[in-house]
């Protein structure tokens, strides 16, 4: 244990607050990560869909409140798979970084249940 100045033990016990700080943030990982899921469906059913249309039909890409016709199908299929594979990077950093906040939330409920 750590001493102050005067001589009195600082606790370096985990404290609720503590717990309940990562506990919200687990909460807020998770919500992230169920939203970049939902991207990711969305971008690969898009995908999926544009290889389906009919290649003498039109294409419409949403800008702001107007929609643009496609002129060049590659190329936005192309955008459309990069995006979501970005979102696939940033899907496995948030679980990586959700594992890892778990794990730490789990150890500091233990020691706290100790105490």
């Amino acid at each position: 244990m750590k001493q102050r100045a005067g001589g009195n033990d600082i606790s370096e016990q985990v404290t609720a607050e503590e717990i309940q700080s990562l506990a919200r943030e687990l909460q807020m990982l998770r919500n992230q990560i169920q939203t970049i899921s939902s991207q990711y469906s969305e971008y690969g059913i898009t995908v999926e869909e544009l290889s389906k249309q009919d290649p003498e039909r039109p294409v419409y890409r949403s800008l702001g409140n107007i929609l643009l016709e496609v002129e060049d199908r590659d190329s936005l299929e192309s955008e459309l798979k990069e995006a979501q594979e970005a979102l696939n990077e940033h899907l496995a950093k948030l679980i990586e970084r959700e594992e890892s906040i778990r794990k730490k939330y789990e150890e500091m409920v233990e020691s706290f249940e100790r105490a």
